[in-house]
């Protein structure tokens, strides 16, 4: 069991993060990839990006270097989650960390998980080359794993803290964390949380530092999250809702209405793909796909083209509108 003390200068000084937290997001979405099981809203999230970062694409490479350092279960560097930044700044905060916390912080990693790739003693050590890999791997990541969610990320952690700030406007800061998660119950100044990943009992003394709030779209549902070093400044992150998740993917996922789930799922597949490949990643059978292939060609929303034995299909401008929203002809 965690406990976490507040005094009564604490509890004024609780606070929510303004919305999704990029590197928060970046490191629990890792831990989501390499999960064996996960919650069912991110199969297809999780089915394109393994299919992605398969070992013969570049794009693993180019991101090895933060995969590495967020393992699916227990430790991970604090150094990866910087407080009160920007993207850029945020990186530039991590890329500064000084050498004896990166030391002490990628020694940690190894002696949690005795795997860990040969190239992080270099960052342990703070070699430049390292230290830029891992910046290069940040923004990668950012941008070809994340973006591509973020929307439904971000509307899910909005709707989470409008859920929250409705329980303190009702019932103050002790109704806020008292129903902040299954595991966590509030009393007489004090915070337990049953389960938080690691085991025995353990002590936050907040000491008039207050506590931040964050929701992640990406947290597993079963526990909470601090930071392992209690001296830094504390957080406490939680998992949205997976009803809020869900929702705020039907919001941003218009298509679906329109052309019907499965197709708008195949239309966001189709670019440089040919017919097996689509089908193996919407889980659906080959001779589906291609029926859900063909109609969409028949509206001119994706185009066709024999390539050697096989044949690749494409998005057109009018199936690129459809994606963006900015068609409402139906087909």
């Amino acid at each position: 069991m965690l406990r976490i003390h507040f005094s009564r200068a604490d509890l004024a000084l609780i606070r929510f993060a303004p919305g999704a937290d990029w590197f928060w997001e970046v490191a629990l979405s890792i831990h989501q990839l390499r999960l064996r099981h996960s919650h069912p809203w991110l199969a297809w999230w999780k089915r394109s990006m393994r299919h992605q970062l398969h070992p013969a694409g570049g794009l693993l490479s180019k991101t090895a270097p933060i995969i590495a350092l967020s393992p699916p279960r227990g430790y991970f560097p604090d150094f990866l989650t910087p407080p009160d930044h920007g993207f850029e700044s945020g990186i530039e905060a991590i890329l500064s960390t000084p050498r004896r916390q990166l030391r002490q912080e990628i020694g940690l990693l190894a002696e949690s998980h005795t795997r860990i790739r040969a190239d992080l003693h270099g960052l342990g050590q703070g070699q430049p080359a390292a230290l830029a890999a891992l910046g290069t791997a940040l923004r990668t990541y950012r941008e070809q794993v994340l973006a591509p969610i973020w929307n439904q990320a971000s509307a899910a952690v909005a709707a989470d803290l409008q859920r929250r700030l409705r329980h303190l406007a009702a019932g103050g800061w002790a109704q806020v964390l008292d129903t902040l998660h299954p595991q966590a119950r509030y009393a007489d100044g004090s915070l337990q949380i049953t389960t938080w990943g690691v085991a025995g009992d353990s002590d936050l003394h907040l000491d008039g530092r207050g506590l931040t709030l964050i929701p992640s779209y990406f947290k597993e549902t079963r526990q909470l999250m601090v930071l392992a070093d209690f001296d830094l400044p504390p957080v406490l992150v939680y998992p949205v809702d997976p009803v809020l998740r869900v929702l705020a993917d039907l919001d941003h996922t218009p298509l679906a209405a329109l052309i019907g789930t499965t197709r708008s799922r195949i239309l966001e597949l189709t670019t440089g793909r040919n017919t097996s490949e689509i089908a193996r990643l919407a889980d659906i059978s080959v001779p589906a796909a291609s029926k859900h292939l063909a109609v969409l060609r028949q509206n001119n929303a994706i185009t066709s083209v024999r390539r050697g034995g096989m044949v690749i299909h494409h998005t057109t401008a009018l199936g690129m509108a459809l994606l963006e929203g900015g068609v409402t002809a139906q087909l």
